[in-house]
């Protein structure tokens, strides 16, 4: 039976009236209407009264097979063509997994990541010779999976989506522990691992103790007699990135790689996000089938039919076959990264299934949030003395907002527990404010955290006067940090923020040799040359550095004030937009805490 069947659907699968089995429903204090939804549990327990024994599974299995059956049947299995080999780019933090996409692509990625940190999974196509034929040219699609040990979870789910794992070692660091949990989300995956030994071009580097090192935790390379093919690169020069390439098309042509692209296209969710202006959007790798504008879908808990489909290099294009990745518009909320997405013939049916699954859904919330405030109650009871540090989490995208989840229930402690008691996608509003103001008292505290997030002038304004903290980050592992602080002293912070003013971008001036200019209005405050400024757009922050210049007409000044127009030139970024918010602050520095 699939998932979010109806007592109609069920008492026709069965051959029974559905009054009789209303009536067994009423027995066990269930009241149900003949079209109504039934839990897994009840059409067990209902099955097992008529002789019958019911087997659930998930709409997106049931399509699946059915799709497999009629291709057998039919002998439609031409529909499988060859497809492009997904690689995953996994390693440990610092040691150059985007620099290395960064040089393969020709592009510049690795400049605008906060903390030389990869935040969330992007996927990226390229075009590569082939190794038998070099006038040929053949197509590999990497996911550029962030290496910070925070962001396990994601790594791992990269890993599972990928058929070639590429891991990522510095010659001058070696193996790390990052490294170490990349191999194991490897072979826990089942997938080759090609090793790229980088940054063999700085004088530290020891490209020997590295394979030793690699060689006590399993993987020998094969000049030493093991079957593990390791590449001496350097991202930063773009030394041997051919033989590189050339490796994974080889490794990926033992495994035979090959789809089906006729049928119902089905992929999974590599990252989700809340754009202001386009609605939910889902960045997805199709693994079978032809996505195609117009197809209807579900995806987790959510509905939708395709808007539109933009490629990795921002193309609209009308459709996506095996190994493609895009961004899918049209859907009705944000999807969890790792969600599978399916296109379905039958639109109404999932969009009762996408309903059955939402209501299903917060009912688990809310009957886990009744056993954690009867847990917490009798922890208290028994402790007397517990702390609680109450968080709600806010971030520009899902996959951030799972590891920033994850990565702080671990830092719970007998003396002091944590919890998040909301963790969304999108900018901090009111009733984040609100909610923490109502969950302060004396035995909790409540502070919000934003990663890569701002609250509205007005939203700040209202933490104020509810005194309710507002933490901003840009860069995971500076959150553990700061949260271990807060379990010890509740919370003295190690810098302050000073706002000094606010100024609205409302034209871009192209200057020759320089870039792109902003000329401004300043809002409120002032402006000064040389001090700390962020760019937010959409309440999201896109560049964090200095101002570089600052000017009133032809002259240069030291500070501009509310009022004034004034022209800002941001500290090595060009990408202003008219509508952009320029913020202008300083750091003020206390005395390190002792942990």
């Amino acid at each position: 039976m699939v998932e979010g069947t109806t007592l109609k659907e069920l008492a026709e699968k069965i051959d029974v009236k559905p009054k009789d089995i209303v009536a067994i429903l009423l027995t066990k204090g269930i009241m149900a209407t003949i079209n109504q939804t039934l839990s897994e549990e009840a059409m067990r327990e209902v099955a097992r009264e008529f002789g019958y024994e019911v087997t659930v599974r998930s709409l997106e299995e049931i399509i699946n097979d059915q799709q497999d059956t009629l291709a057998i049947e039919t002998d439609a299995l031409d529909d499988i063509e060859p497809r492009a080999p997904v690689v995953a780019v996994m390693g440990h933090v610092d040691h150059g997994k985007t620099s290395l996409l960064d040089a393969i692509r020709n592009t510049r990625v690795a400049a605008g990541e906060a903390g030389g940190i990869t935040q969330h999974i992007g996927a990226y196509s390229v075009e590569v010779p082939d190794p038998d034929n070099r006038e040929k040219l053949r197509r590999i699609v990497f996911l550029d999976t962030p290496g910070h040990e925070a962001f396990t979870m994601m790594r791992a789910r990269g890993a599972k989506g990928a058929d070639v794992a590429v891991i990522v070692v510095a010659a001058d660091d070696g193996v790390m522990p990052q490294t170490i949990e990349a191999i194991d989300h490897a072979r826990a995956a089942k997938v080759p691992i090609v090793v790229a030994i980088n940054k063999i071009d700085k004088p530290q580097a020891n490209v020997e103790r590295v394979k030793k090192e690699l060689s006590d935790i399993g993987l020998i390379c094969e000049e030493w007699g093991g079957d593990t093919v390791m590449v001496e690169i350097s991202a930063k020069h773009r030394r041997n990135l051919d033989a590189l390439l050339e490796m994974i098309l080889l490794t990926s042509d033992i495994l035979d790689l090959k789809a089906p692209t006729k049928r119902l296209a089905s992929g999974v969710v590599l990252e989700a996000r809340l754009d202001k202006g386009r609605g939910p959007v889902a960045s997805v790798l199709v693994q079978q089938g032809t996505l195609k504008v117009g197809d209807p879908f579900i995806v987790g808990l959510h509905f939708g039919r395709v808007r539109a489909l933009i490629d990795d290099r921002g193309r609209s294009v009308t459709e996506a076959g095996p190994s493609v990745p895009v961004e899918v518009l049209g859907l009705e909320g944000v999807p969890k990264a790792g969600d599978l997405f399916q296109v379905v013939d039958d639109a109404a049916r999932a969009q009762e299934l996408a309903n059955y699954r939402q209501s299903k859904a917060r009912m688990a919330q809310l009957m886990s949030s009744a056993a954690r405030g009867l847990e917490d109650m009798y922890q208290q009871m028994k402790s007397g003395q517990l702390k609680e540090l109450l968080v709600i989490l806010k971030a520009d995208v899902q996959g951030s907002v799972e590891a920033l989840r994850e990565t702080l229930q671990k830092l719970s402690s007998e003396k002091v527990s944590i919890r998040v008691i909301r963790a969304d996608v999108g900018a901090i509003t009111e009733s984040d404010v609100m909610l923490a103001s109502a969950s302060n008292d004396m035995s909790h505290v409540c502070i919000i955290i934003g990663f890569n997030v701002r609250p509205a002038p007005r939203v700040a304004e209202l933490a104020k006067q509810e005194r309710v903290d507002i933490r901003l980050h840009s860069v995971i592992y500076k959150v553990e940090e700061e949260v271990r602080k807060a379990m010890i002293g509740m919370l003295d912070p190690l810098t302050k923020e000073v706002e000094l003013g606010r100024a609205e971008v409302r034209k871009v001036v192209k200057v020759p040799k320089v870039g792109n200019v902003a000329g401004c209005f300043v809002l409120e405050g002032l402006v000064k040359r040389a001090a700390k400024a962020r760019l937010v757009r959409d309440s999201v922050v896109v560049y964090e550095g200095e101002i570089a210049s600052l000017r009133r007409f032809k002259d240069d000044v030291a500070e501009v004030k509310s009022g004034f127009e004034c022209g800002i030139g941001l500290d090595r970024f060009s990408d202003i937009k008219e509508g952009d918010i320029i913020e202008c602050y300083t750091v003020e520095k206390y005395a390190a805490m002792e942990l």
